[in-house]
């Protein structure tokens, strides 16, 4: 056999190889071949391609291996099994762009799944080259390693600490402020998910320098940088009063209220989540957002949202009006009640009850005059409903009951206070709405003729007849506002007593005539 036909042959083998790899390569992309690709021994066909000594071919073999792990957690633990990472990294500081941007895919489709497959990508040594493939010309590339970097550390603190430990933030940093907007969208992704678990690694995302980077990314015209830029200042923020205060000084009020209406769900949730964090702080921190227009903001945000979109718009707002009765007010001020109560009222989740129970007993436990803005917004019955409903959540209830309270015990409007008497109540509030009835009474002579026609004192004179009720004291302090002809009059049998005694009339009077 000549050299010809040697070279022909081995020319023949290596686009049989390129042949066959590219066709797993594509027919990975589609979920339904996958199985089969499984069943055909896929895995071990290819692992021996990525030391192939064609470059094209390792290529499409890391390529396809990523598209079969990302498929799912069994597919990716069969990966590791085959001792498919040890052969990645090898290659990743060796191979051209092109391969370790397939590299870089096949360590995030393994890491995605879980800590345990995560760890795998740690343990083989991964972390030290996708930090050094951060510093590649070739942003494809710097995208690729920042996105496995971002799955590794998503998962716990501990794998952050080591993405962190192995110098990859400051070159995350320079690459959110690369052009590129892929690569910018994921290195303000992979920061975040560093920063998200620990104060500590908050901090050491604030101290690369990435907030001043990042903060004016809120207003980038791409949808999806905005999301991220959002993302991040929130869970940097969410840690502590010091971080928050970095995000604000990145002058980020009032510029992220634009993202409150944009199209975008996610980035529209990301910057209500940003508010939220920043105001829980402190009362400083919600006067800041009160006094740039923010209170507005996030009442038409809850307005206008839905679902868990709107959840931290109402917890934002609920922060607000804890500090004081002054900022509770500015709440009130901006309508934002009246999207409180709908939601309250309409969503079907027990936690956004929950979460809009709180917000409304934050706003209405200051004074009388928010209590009564509360009843006014018609969610005192809500609260009752849901305190009462036998398929409410255990949280669901306790928010309820202790909003319920708190609005009450500042509750002076009679109207209000009226219609809760007639409610089905427990009876530690119904005793609290007693308490606040009698005192009102007390001072108000139009208000007890009131008081009398629309039945209350009635409603009030069965409880303190009700067998073994605790009310009886409370009853005894609203009837000492009335005669006592009034009260026997609506008291429980006293029709009955009457109709007796002209019984025993008409009995005295027969007798009479018959003497």
């Amino acid at each position: 056999m000549g050299t010809r036909t040697v070279l022909q042959t081995f020319e023949k083998y290596q686009r049989e190889r390129t042949t066959f790899v590219s066709a797993v390569a594509e027919m990975a992309r589609s979920p339904q071949n996958v199985e089969a690709l499984q069943q055909a021994g896929a895995l071990s066909l290819l692992r021996p391609l990525l030391l192939d000594t064609v470059p094209s071919i390792q290529q499409s073999a890391a390529m396809a291996l990523g598209r079969l792990a990302n498929y799912s957690d069994d597919l990716a633990e069969a990966v590791v099994q085959n001792q498919v990472l040890p052969q990645l990294v090898c290659s990743l500081a060796t191979q051209n762009r092109y391969y370790k941007r397939s590299a870089s895919f096949c360590l995030r489709a393994v890491a995605r799944h879980s800590p345990q497959l995560a760890q795998a990508v740690v343990d083989c040594g991964a972390l030290e080259s996708l930090v050094a493939c951060l510093e590649e010309f070739d942003p494809g590339v710097k995208e690729s390693a920042a996105w496995a970097l971002g799955y590794v550390a998503g998962h716990n603190a501990e794998l952050a600490q080591k993405v962190a430990d192995a110098g990859a933030v400051p070159l995350l940093v320079l690459c959110a402020q690369e052009p590129e907007l892929a690569l910018k969208r994921v290195a303000a992704s992979a920061l975040s998910d560093m920063g998200k678990h620990t104060a500590e690694l908050a901090q050491a995302v604030v101290d690369a320098g990435a907030v001043g980077y990042i903060a004016p990314q809120v207003l980038n015209h791409d949808v999806k940088v905005k999301r991220q830029a959002c993302c991040l200042l929130a869970q940097l923020a969410k840690h502590s009063l010091e971080l928050a205060e970095v995000v604000v000084e990145a002058d980020i009020f009032p510029k992220i209220y634009v993202c409150l209406k944009v199209a975008d769900e996610w980035v529209r949730k990301h910057a209500a989540t940003t508010i939220r964090e920043v105001v829980k702080h402190s009362a400083e921190m919600a006067q800041l957002v009160v006094g740039s227009g923010g209170v507005g903001a996030l009442v038409d945000f809850v307005a206008e949202s839905q679902g868990n979109t709107r959840l931290p718009g109402i917890m934002a707002l609920g922060y607000i009006s804890a500090f004081s009765e002054t900022l509770a007010l500015s709440v009130i001020a901006e309508k934002g009640l009246v999207p409180l109560a709908a939601a309250l009222a309409d969503e079907p989740e027990d936690h956004m009850r929950a979460a809009s129970a709180w917000t409304i007993g934050q706003i209405g436990r200051h004074t009388p005059d928010h209590a009564k803005a509360v009843a006014d917004a018609g969610a005192l019955q809500s609260l009752v409903q849901w305190e009462n409903a036998t398929d409410s959540s255990e949280d669901l209830r306790t928010k309820s009951k202790k909003s319920l309270k708190a609005v009450t015990a500042k509750l002076t409007d009679l109207v209000a206070l009226d219609a809760l008497v007639h409610r089905q109540l427990p009876e530690s509030v119904m005793q609290m709405v007693l308490e606040q009835v009698g005192k009102v009474l007390a001072n108000d002579a139009a208000g007890r003729a009131q008081f009398v026609h629309t039945g209350g004192l009635a409603a009030v004179q069965l409880m303190g007849e009700a067998p073994g009720s605790s009310l009886k004291d409370v009853v005894e302090i609203i009837n000492a506002s009335y005669p006592e002809e009034i009260v026997k009059y609506y008291s429980p049998g006293y029709s009955q007593q009457l109709l007796d005694k002209l019984d025993k009339l008409a009995a005295a009077g027969q007798t009479t005539m018959v003497a």
